[in-house]
């Protein structure tokens, strides 16, 4: 995912209406807001395939709470999704279609004014802190202070991070286990890894967080390969090297979270355990193995099976099932497989749109409006100062074409829905 950058150098007048002629556009570098007026779905580019080159947990809580993924205050009576969103102007209802960046140890300037001004629904914290759990609580309570009926009609901010163990582990300091990559996690019993996940996702709730954008569930073929596999196997991100061995210690993971209360994010489907480069650090990533009927879809349909209401999608090319898009802009990966094939009623949530190389041809505004056309429910933003560019192309498109605002409206609910706990 879009922090692993940081590890690597380690290691139409806005948008022209859909039923316009012409073609699609072609691909821009610019990310300026005016660049984002293009048509509604970008064109692809064609270069050259790239060949493939601890501590001790506490005693586990006693207490199970279903995810209820928004911060909501107490009600007598709780409004129905279908009732919230009918209550949501439509400024209000695309911003809860973005999940934006904030510095883990404090929101800046320009994630408040996310927050506020373009209505944003939903938060995840980045970085690195070794504040502790009192000081996180601290910075989510000021996030989630902002809401109000003017911001977001009174829906609470979800509130996620990257706490999957090892490098990818954003929270630290007093209150936060050491959690060991999810490549030692697989050497456990899948009933000591469930006891333990439960443990870190209390913390992560007591510090205030709704969600935790983990487990992994890409499976590296080999160990031997695992080197060569730039986002996962380079990093120990993997359960291990078979999908069954994903599939169960990856759900161990999920099971534990989500009886802490907190919501598991599974990633990166339909998977990039079998890449070699890394779509935060460089464009026109692409898997040449992968296909709709994949062994290696394991782990995300058993997921799915047993409950999980986000899936994140991933940013390369998946050449054996559609060439002509990269994920997150195709209805064949997002619509097909994963609501038809594998049933997928939940939140499909974007990997970064922002600052990853991968989008680099996109402006930004195409990257939303493709996104959300092509099946996306959530679009997550490491960028903040991005999202006035991308709010702004889904809202305005919106506006201006009911078939996109129906597109718009039914994400929104799915949204509501899930961040209550349906």
């Amino acid at each position: 995912m879009h922090h692993l950058s940081k590890l690597a150098v380690i290691g139409a007048a806005l948008l022209l209406a859909l039923s316009a002629a012409g073609g699609p556009p072609q691909p821009a570098t610019s990310k300026s807001p005016s660049a984002a007026r293009a048509e509604f779905l970008p064109a692809m580019p064609h270069p050259a395939i790239s060949q493939p080159s601890t501590g001790q947990p506490a005693a586990v809580p006693r207490a199970v709470r279903k995810p209820v993924v928004g911060h909501t205050a107490a009600a007598t009576a709780a409004p129905t999704p279908a009732q919230q969103l009918a209550r949501l102007t439509l400024a209000q209802r695309v911003g809860q279609l973005f999940m934006v960046a904030a510095t883990a140890t404090g929101a800046d300037a320009n994630t408040m004014s996310d927050l506020t001004r373009y209505h944003v629904g939903n938060v995840y914290l980045a970085g690195r802190s070794r504040a502790g759990s009192a000081a996180t609580a601290a910075v989510v309570r000021r996030m989630t202070a902002t809401v109000s009926a003017a911001t977001s009609g009174g829906i609470r901010l979800a509130v996620a991070t990257d706490q999957e163990g090892g490098f990818v582990q954003v929270l630290g300091g007093p209150g936060f286990s050491t959690i060991p990559t999810a490549l030692s996690q697989g050497t456990l019993t899948t009933a000591a890894l469930q006891a333990n996940a439960r443990v870190w996702g209390s913390q992560l709730r007591a510090a205030g967080l709704t969600m935790n954008l983990a487990p992994v569930l890409d499976t590296v073929p080999s160990r031997q390969f695992a080197p060569r596999n730039a986002p996962i196997g380079f990093f120990g991100r993997e359960y291990g090297f078979t999908p069954q061995a994903v599939s169960a210690h990856g759900g161990a993971f999920a099971a534990g979270m989500r009886q802490a209360g907190i919501a598991p994010v599974v990633k990166h489907f339909p998977g990039l355990g079998r890449v070699t480069l890394n779509t935060d650090t460089t464009g026109n990533v692409k898997d040449t193995v992968t296909t709709r009927t994949d062994p290696y879809l394991l782990p995300f349909r058993t997921a799915i099976q047993a409950g999980a209401r986000w899936v994140m999608v991933s940013s390369a090319y998946y050449t054996r099932i559609d060439a002509g898009h990269i994920a997150p802009f195709s209805p064949l990966i997002m619509r097909t497989m994963l609501r038809s094939d594998l049933h997928f009623t939940g939140v499909v949530l974007s990997d970064d749109l922002c600052n990853a190389a991968q989008l680099a041809p996109w402006a930004l505004g195409t990257r939303a409006t493709s996104y959300i056309h092509a099946g996306g429910t959530m679009l997550l933003c490491a960028n903040p100062r991005a999202i006035p560019a991308m709010y702004t192309a889904v809202l305005q498109l919106a506006q201006h074409n009911p078939a996109f605002a129906a597109e718009v409206n039914a994400a929104a609910l799915k949204v509501l829905t899930v961040k209550a706990g349906h």
